[in-house]
This record gives C-alpha cells, sequence and structure tokens, in this order.
C-alpha cells in the first residue's frame, strides 16, 4: 500500500522566508547587513549618525533638499581575474536616508564628518526662547 503525501506547493518558499526573515516578517533580517541611523538631539544640534562601514568620503553624498537632510552613498567594486573562471566580477553596496529637518535648523552650518565607517551629521539649532514667567497678581477688594 502507497502512502499518499500532500504536496504543499509553497513549503520551499516559505522555509527560504523563515530562513531569511526569520519565524515573522517584523524580525531582523539574517545574514544581511542594514546600516544603522541613529538621530538625536545634543546641545542645541540635531545629531545623524549613519553607520557605513566600507563606504570611503568620496562613495558618500549630503544634500539639504526641500528641507531635508538627505544622505546617500555609492560603492562600486570590479575585479577581473581571469584565472579564475569568470573574467569580471562587481558588487555594489549603496544607502539612502532622508531626515526631516526641524524649523529651527541652520542649513547654512552643517558640518559632517566620516570617521571609522560612522558618519556625523551636526546640524546646528536655533535655540528655543526662554519661556517667559507671567507674575500672578491678587485682586484686592477695595
Amino acid at each position: 500500500m502507497a502512502n499518499l503525501l500532500r504536496w504543499e506547493p509553497f513549503a520551499e518558499l516559505t522555509a527560504l522566508q523563515k530562513q531569511f526573515f526569520g519565524d515573522n516578517l517584523v524580525s531582523s533580517f539574517k545574514g544581511v547587513n542594514i546600516p544603522t541611523t541613529d538621530v538625536y538631539t545634543k546641545n542645541n544640534e540635531l545629531v545623524v549618525e549613519a553607520h557605513l562601514p566600507n563606504f570611503n568620503q568620496d562613495d558618500v553624498n549630503i544634500q539639504v533638499e526641500n528641507n531635508a537632510l538627505v544622505i546617500s552613498a555609492e560603492r562600486h567594486e570590479k575585479e577581473e581575474d581571469k584565472s579564475k573562471k569568470y573574467v569580471v566580477r562587481e558588487s555594489s553596496s549603496s544607502f539612502y536616508r532622508s531626515i526631516q529637518l526641524p524649523e529651527r535648523a541652520n542649513a547654512d552650518k552643517i558640518e559632517a564628518h566620516l570617521d571609522e565607517g560612522v558618519l556625523r551629521v551636526h546640524v546646528p539649532l536655533t535655540p528655543l526662547p526662554e519661556p517667559k514667567k507671567i507674575a500672578i497678581s491678587t485682586k484686592t477688594k477695595k
């Protein structure tokens, strides 16, 4: 007597999905290096830290466009080796982030530094005015 097996046409696709994304799609990508970006304020400036390992200064482009800080990076590598089975092997990596700038950002004085794979962009912010204290008086009866 032959055993009957139920055929599931998407079983392989589901297994690949779990291998690549984990058990749910919200979990972090396994085996995929996604650069992280941290955005925070400190000492009246907005600081953006983008972790860009293996990118050089020439690979990175920073612009202010429509009141947004746009950081993009692209790197291409090309290797030729006639002794192997391939003649040319090419690879590329890219990165793109757009961060909306607050109204009090001073776009003319933005500074950026790339050190050991970490890009730090400092956007000066106009200090907020000090709150004005309102004195409370009591109404005296006449």
